[in-house]
């Protein structure tokens, strides 16, 4: 015979009534009167906002350099991750303290600092425009911006899995005889694979919806350098809300596709590694 075990917290019923209250009146309400507004223009003046020239170059900026920006985060975040973790060095805090950096800066700082620095008279940008890279004002820049502001979300990620894998692992396989690479890539990488793919699905999904970092080291050109947020922020100026919520519809329905998609992966890596463990 069972008995009922009770506890402090509340419920299942009243827990799960609070969740969705909550992410009602913050998520789903809010979400949906993108949908509502954009409701209100017809089929072919949709299409015809979201399919234009100008709005399909900054989709083609926005998601790319996005993705490139999450792939580099991961691939270094995990090197950060990884230093940090397993290594004593002298300064050690202070690097572990610069990682949230860019979670404390506020963007238009972020935005600012990037310019005076990437710019053709800045610290790096004096050196690199000789070589012919264009840093600022550039889809360069932009991709910068993106993978400064984003590195956290990795490092933040991938470095409590790291922390939690056990050394001992790590010497049975090599004293199996496995290599360096084949310790990585049968050991470690399965362990973390998970917590990296979160961490950079969590980059990427920063980026798209970045505005002020981006703002001032893309130089904003129209066809080149302009992001999709800065052009709804212009559709707002300009009083049309219908065209610049019909932009942030196609934004948020790609968006939420491909970190669905990137979830689904990690959920299926994690099931597999636990399957073969």
């Amino acid at each position: 015979m069972r008995f009922k075990q009770y506890s402090v917290l509340p419920g299942f019923g009243v827990a799960l009534g609070c969740t969705l209250l909550y992410l009602s009146l913050v998520v789903l309400i809010p979400l949906s009167g993108l949908f509502f507004k954009t409701a209100t223009m017809t089929w072919a003046q949709f299409w015809s906002t979201v399919t234009s020239e100008r709005v399909l170059a900054s989709y083609r900026l926005t998601f790319g350099a996005s993705l490139l920006a999450a792939v580099a985060n991961v691939a270094f975040g995990f090197v950060v991750a990884w230093t940090l973790v397993r290594y004593e060095f002298p300064g050690k805090r202070v690097v572990d303290a610069l990682v949230d950096l860019p979670f404390a800066l506020p963007t238009a700082v972020s935005g600012i600092a990037l310019t005076a620095i990437y710019s053709g008279n800045g610290w790096l940008g004096r050196y690199l425009e000789p070589l012919g890279i264009k840093t600022a004002f550039s889809p360069l820049g932009v991709g910068i911006a993106l993978t400064f502001i984003g590195l956290p979300f990795v490092v933040r990620t991938v470095q409590p899995a790291l922390a939690d894998l056990e050394p001992q692992t790590e010497e049975a396989a090599a004293s199996l005889g496995s290599t360096r690479w084949q310790t990585f890539r049968r050991v470690i990488l399965p362990t973390v694979l998970p917590a990296v793919l979160t961490g950079g699905s969590l980059a990427f999904a920063r980026a798209l919806g970045e505005y002020g970092s981006v703002v001032f080291i893309s130089g904003n050109m129209p066809l080149r350098t302009e992001i999709t947020s800065l052009l709804i922020i212009t559709k707002l100026e300009q009083y049309d809300y219908a065209g610049a919520t019909a932009i942030a519809v196609v934004m948020l329905v790609a968006s939420f596709t491909l970190l669905l998609a990137v979830n689904g992966l990690g959920w299926w890596s994690g099931r597999h590694s636990r399957g073969t463990a």
